[in-house]
């Protein structure tokens, strides 16, 4: 009996994925190869390890309740496809594309191979609305700007309708000869001396199930105000989808018709869909400077960047890591990262300007520091991220964009609940100095049990030199 095999990675829903829709009802296998090579793309960190193990247990019990079963085998992914596909004598073999130029690379090695043997390999659009190439220019790269990004991908009219999941599908038996496979758990991807990951993603439930449930969820209470109110710290107005997106537990395709779909029924959402529509697409416009520059994250899109004079400073980074930098925004932020993976997308931005522009360093640091911390570190929409704030990427904020931590954390974080959250030092400070300690008067900081220096630290650095620092260090590179 001839079978099919899907290949899973970062495709892990059985809703609108068309490589699994094209298999419903044929005997096939339903592969994730645990292979961390660079060549396969890179190297998750640590908090998104502990996502995708949660992802694929989600997606083992989706698929035996349609009769199919996850097969897990560890090792390299090409050596290991290949030799199932001889093993199980497949016809086809389909996947889910991938934008990062080694996973790229691979693919192509895989098909070429799968096909000089007789087996059909197709890769499908599984992790955007549209491919990278529909919305690039003449000369194939993407639009310069967001904005004319975004128009071409609005232009080009209403998405594909998504796939329904299957409501039927068939386990292929595992061949005798083929590798061996292994477990879930038996890929380590849990930490467990010490096992840090007890916060991680609070609030959220890991797989499918819980990606649309968390999108009814902000159909249902948080699109209405998602406009004026997605930039409020506390209570978090966000869809927090972004990691559900990461690992492909939703289809972005999905939440987009959703919330059209909402729209129509009732058109005074049009401006907060508008705006939710339009961070899906800094979504896709991210892993079109992924495609057309593959070294996205380590090289600065505006070559004159670098030549920016960064500092070395260890003592600095350490603080910022660890959420002591005396810039009580600053520190709620980088403390939920740690403790939960995930961070309100204006606390990114704020924490990102205040690494590498109050401090000056380099932007690469922070982009990796993100990747191993963030659950839903993503290869395209952390550096392009990171090179936004930096100045360096495309479409980025002006050079002499230099947030304020203390008036983004008053005009965002009103009242302080967010910093009093993840800043329990603070926590009885009065709103009037909770962004800004140090101005508070001692009998303030005395009733608030804040001795600054001892129980909060005093700023690292002090915001107006900072500013003219990284000012100055900006001019001199446009200079150059």
């Amino acid at each position: 009996m001839t079978c099919d095999i899907v290949w899973l990675r970062d495709d892990f829903r059985l809703d609108d994925q068309p490589a699994i829709a094209a298999v419903a009802g044929r005997p096939a296998l339903f592969v994730y190869i645990h292979d961390q090579r660079l060549q396969n793309g890179r190297p998750l960190g640590g908090a998104a390890k502990w996502r995708l193990e949660r992802s694929l247990a989600s997606l083992g019990r989706r698929l035996g309740e349609r009769g199919a079963r996850l097969d897990v085998v560890e090792g390299e992914a090409d050596r290991i496809l290949l030799a199932l596909a001889a093993a199980a004598g497949a016809e086809r073999a389909l996947w889910s594309r991938r934008y990062e130029a080694d996973a790229i690379a691979l693919d192509r090695r895989v098909k070429a191979a799968l096909r000089e043997r007789g087996v059909e390999a197709a890769s499908f659009n599984g992790r955007l609305m549209r491919e990278p190439w529909d919305l690039a220019r003449a000369d194939g790269r993407p639009a310069g700007t967001f904005s004319a990004f975004w128009r071409r991908h609005r232009g080009l009219g209403p998405l594909p309708a998504p796939l329904a999941a299957p409501t039927r599908l068939v386990a292929a038996p595992w061949p005798a000869e083929a590798p061996r496979r292994t477990t879930i758990e038996a890929l380590g991807l849990t930490p467990m001396a010490p096992d840090w990951s007890g916060d991680l993603a609070q609030g959220e439930t890991p797989g499918e199930d819980g990606a649309r449930a968390t999108l009814a969820r902000f159909l249902d209470r948080g699109l209405g105000d998602y406009a004026d109110a997605r930039d409020r710290l506390a209570p978090a107005a966000t869809s927090r989808l972004s990691a559900a997106l990461r690992f492909g537990e939703l289809s972005p395709r999905r939440p987009a018709t959703a919330v059209e779909a909402a729209t129509a029924a009732d058109p005074r959402l049009a401006a907060a869909a508008d705006k939710y529509l339009s961070e899906l697409g800094w979504r896709e416009f991210s892993y079109a400077l992924l495609y057309a520059h593959p070294d996205l994250a380590t090289r600065a899109l505006k070559a004159e960047f670098e030549a920016f004079p960064f500092r070395d400073d260890e003592p600095g980074f350490r603080a910022w890591a660890r959420g002591r930098t005396g810039y009580p925004v600053v520190d709620a932020g980088m403390r939920q990262l740690w403790r939960t993976g995930y961070m309100h997308n204006r606390v990114r931005m704020i924490a990102a300007s205040f690494l590498i522009k109050h401090l000056l360093i380099d932007w690469r640091r922070g982009e990796a520091w993100f990747w191993d911390t963030l659950c839903d570190a993503d290869p395209a929409s952390n550096p392009a991220s990171w090179q936004w704030v930096a100045g360096s990427g495309a479409d980025a904020a002006p050079y002499f964009r230099i947030f304020n931590p203390v008036l983004q954390g008053e005009r965002f974080d009103p009242d302080g609940a967010y910093v009093r959250r993840w800043v329990p030092e603070l926590q009885r400070l009065e709103a009037s100095f909770v962004h800004a300690p140090w101005r508070a008067p001692a009998e303030a900081l005395a009733r608030a049990g804040v001795i600054l220096g001892k129980t909060y630290p005093k700023p690292i650095v002090d915001h107006d030199a900072a500013r003219a620092r990284a000012l100055a260090a900006f001019a001199a590179i446009r200079r150059a």
